[in-house]
């Protein structure tokens, strides 16, 4: 499937008609369907080539964070957006009404609380996080039309800048809420313009002078549940649309620089050159064969080249690693073969070879009581799956009881526009995600 027909099947999926605005708040009409969602917000940051380009704090990211707000405002949910640019709707308790929402002092562990994210990879999928926030809008609206008795606060949220794309670590704002990233370290973030975090974040109206550890919004969360489409097809095999979390691998990721000389590509001959192409072109190879031989999964996936010009040797190429691995073990393991492997060549091909580790994401183990309870609230005989992919779920695993569902994936391609799930199971997702959340109450 090519790059339009991903985003044309994506758009099938759900429906590819253009749908109506959301409701304008206190009109007293319904909300709007998924598929009516799905519609509004399908085209919002697509690329030339069909893909997603909703990189943080950028133009097609400010319009899905106007979305989410206008969502809440149709809902009549308490909007707010917190210090590190999350944005929260919350739907007060039926016990204590709004009142149960942000502004509230609430009790320690009261609030149940779903969502993911709108942002993406470079030219992504358009279900990867925006197929959880969706869904948690839908389930909120199912309950409500299920005349569930809402015993707790109910929150849905959009977690700021989870890719990474443009800032280069992932889940900046479920991580400075946790405390795992510091303000410091948030401040001294760039994009490849230079252009810090803090920078992009005033831009766009956010004060970034709040940026830090929220420990009394966590405290509020009894309980987190991530919905997400399966980034794999260990599904699709399975007549099982929907499917428990169990583990998130080991993962982070790695700058190698490889610097050599620059020269003429035309007259300098091959035994004088001192090329870091070919050494980084080894260590790409290298890492294929250490991931596979550990069982491992390991990804050159971004290049910068110096000074990129077609008729000079470069000066310097720098690489970005991806790896993930079962265990921290087997993980340290194949990284620091990966990097032998370099040295050992640039000690051959005359260039300097230096590594920097940029982000670093421990195994992550689900909170066992809160998945076999949701796997109870579904049936008991959904799959329990692990995975190799990050999410906000993870990081705040740490911090509070997280579970996750993934939504089953006929292509198992993610981070791609040929990324993909059929209606029947974003209904199926939407049901099931509804039926947790009801038991939590």
């Amino acid at each position: 499937m090519g790059a339009d027909e991903g985003a044309a099947g994506a758009a099938g999926a759900v429906g590819a008609a253009p749908g109506p605005a959301p409701h304008p708040a206190g009109d007293g009409g319904p909300p709007p369907s998924f598929q009516q969602m799905w519609r509004e917000l399908l085209p919002l940051g697509r690329s030339a080539g069909g893909g997603y380009r909703r990189f943080a704090w950028t133009g097609p990211d400010l319009e899905c964070r106007e979305w989410f707000r206008e969502q809440a405002a149709v809902r009549g949910l308490a909007y707010e957006v917190d210090r590190n640019g999350n944005q929260w709707a919350w739907a007060g308790s039926d016990t204590e009404g709004a009142a149960a929402g942000p502004a509230a002092e609430g009790s320690a562990g009261d609030a149940v609380v779903t969502g993911s994210h709108l942002d993406s990879v470079p030219d992504g999928g358009a279900f990867d996080g925006p197929l959880g926030v969706l869904s948690a809008l839908a389930a909120h609206d199912e309950l409500r039309a299920r005349g569930t008795v809402f015993t707790r606060p109910l929150a849905i949220v959009n977690f700021a800048d989870e890719e990474g794309a443009r800032f280069g670590l992932a889940c900046v704002g479920s991580r400075l809420a946790s405390g795992a990233l510091s303000r410091q370290d948030a401040h001294a973030l760039r994009d490849a313009d230079g252009v810090t975090l803090a920078q992009a974040m005033e831009a766009a109206g956010q004060d970034p002078g709040t940026l830090g550890p929220d420990p009394e919004r966590l405290a509020r969360i009894g309980a987190f549940v991530e919905l997400h489409i399966e980034q794999g097809r260990a599904l699709a095999e399975t007549a099982h649309p929907v499917a428990v979390a169990s583990a998130i691998w080991p993962h982070g990721r790695w700058r190698f620089d490889f610097r050599g000389e620059a020269n003429h590509a035309g007259t300098t001959r091959l035994e004088d050159r001192r090329d870091p192409m070919l050494t980084y072109a080894n260590t790409v190879l290298a890492a294929r064969k250490k991931a596979r031989l550990a069982g491992a999964l390991a990804t050159f996936g971004r290049v910068a080249v110096q000074p990129n010009g077609v008729n000079a040797i470069p000066s310097q190429v720098s690489g970005w690693l991806d790896a993930r691995a079962p265990d921290a073990g087997t993980l340290e393991s194949v990284v620091a073969e990966i990097e032998r492997a370099a040295g050992e060549r640039g000690g051959r091909d005359g260039v300097h070879v230096e590594v920097t580790g940029e982000s670093a994401t421990p195994l992550v183990e689900f909170d066992h009581a809160l998945r076999d309870r949701v796997r109870a609230l579904l049936g008991g005989e959904v799959p329990v799956l692990p995975t190799g992919a990050g999410h906000d779920a993870g990081i705040l695993s740490a911090s509070v009881p997280t579970a996750m569902l993934y939504v089953r994936n006929p292509t198992g391609v993610s981070h791609s526009p040929a990324e993909f799930a059929e209606e029947d199971d974003c209904a199926a997702g939407v049901t099931a995600l509804a039926d947790v959340l009801e038991g939590l109450m």
